[in-house]
């Protein structure tokens, strides 16, 4: 008993079903295309003999059709030329063309296998090929010339084989999704090696100077260049920010993320987005942006525009002026206190607004 079969593992095996073809294609270019308009329809030009998968081939050319019910079009047709082998069933894929139109080597996926034999037919193409007044007119007829690609694939034998089973990677290593944000966010949690202090809103924080410097060009000049601030005890005072906002802004240096905010997630945004311009934080204030996009409503678009406005938020500012562009939400707004508050503290956002409102297309 093999040791396999002793710890109980499954036999594996495997096999294939392969079909051994051959490919190639040839090419017939026909000069003096208005002389050979003479041929009379049922009569062809054929080509010279060539070779594709062991097999003689010629292409066969009707430039009046190969009978009274194509005598408007031109026909092409692919010709197995072993009559005399009567037993002979050769299978093969054909693609005929105007080789201007192949850029790259045509696929033969979806094309049809046909039999070439006595009993049924030595010939496969295409009795209505192209239109004859439509092919003069096009860029395929250049200089009284034309070139013909004939693509052949031929099933040589189908059959079995045996395989080796190649297992996928994933069967001996498995990849785990990377935890380094959650790392990160335990560090800044249990404050092993932090060398700074921050005091924001009578609250203190402690984190990691190479954490934020790495995050922050700004917080890099405050902790490490010439604006370098704080006491010997190398406690940083943050004015001007509540310090709730400040542990959502340590949180997302460390983790790349924003915590879940249930409540008044668009008041926490406005402040976040404040803190994000005011420490360069370009990724926090386009989410800030987005999830602000989310609360714009008559009562709140006046302050989210002066903020936009304030920071710079262009994307924030479009959608502001697409609310307003309702005619319906410009009415309601302009009747309420907040709008009467936004054209005195900005002025030139209520000029930028009458210009977007005029715009061809603004409802």
């Amino acid at each position: 008993m093999s040791p396999a079969a002793r710890r109980g593992n499954p036999s594996r095996s495997a096999s294939a079903i392969v079909a051994d073809t051959a490919t190639g294609y040839d090419l017939l270019k026909v000069d003096g295309y208005s002389l050979t308009k003479a041929t009379p329809t049922g009569s062809s030009l054929t080509s010279t003999q060539f070779t594709v998968g062991g097999h003689r081939w010629r292409i066969k050319y009707y430039p009046n059709g190969d009978s009274a019910d194509s005598a408007d079009y031109i026909s092409i047709y692919l010709l197995l030329d072993e009559k005399a082998s009567l037993d002979l069933k050769v299978e093969a894929k054909y693609l005929i063309s105007f080789a201007d139109q192949v850029k790259t080597q045509p696929s033969m996926k979806y094309r049809t296998v046909r039999t070439f034999h006595r009993e049924g037919s030595w010939t496969w193409g295409y009795g209505k090929f192209i239109k004859r007044e439509d092919f003069e007119k096009s860029d395929h007829l250049r200089d009284d010339s034309f070139t013909i690609r004939c693509d052949i694939l031929v099933v040589h034998k189908i059959h079995t084989k045996e395989t080796a089973e190649i297992l996928p990677v994933e069967t001996f290593v498995s990849v785990p999704p990377s935890d380094m944000n959650q790392q990160f966010g335990d560090l800044l949690e249990t404050e092993k090696g932090a060398d700074v202090v921050f005091e924001v809103g009578g609250q203190t924080f402690a984190a990691h100077r190479c954490v934020l410097a790495a995050r922050s060009p700004v917080f890099r000049a405050e902790l490490y260049g010439l604006m370098k601030e704080g006491d010997t005890a190398g406690v940083v005072r943050i004015e001007e920010m509540e310090a709730q906002v400040f542990k959502v802004l340590l949180r997302f240096l460390y983790t790349d993320s924003l915590p879940e905010m249930k409540e008044e997630e668009d008041v926490m945004c406005q402040h976040l987005l404040v803190a994000a311009d005011r420490y360069n934080l370009e990724r926090l204030k386009l989410i800030c942006e987005e999830k602000l996009c989310k609360y714009i409503s008559v009562g709140t678009v006046s302050n989210i525009l002066a903020l936009a406005d304030q920071h710079h938020c262009d994307g924030l500012k479009k959608a502001c002026f697409n609310f307003l562009g309702s005619p319906a939400n410009l009415s309601a707004v302009v009747a309420g206190d907040g709008f009467k508050h936004l054209s005195k503290i900005c002025p030139s956002l209520m000029e930028e607004l009458v210009v977007v409102l005029a715009l061809p297309g603004s409802s």
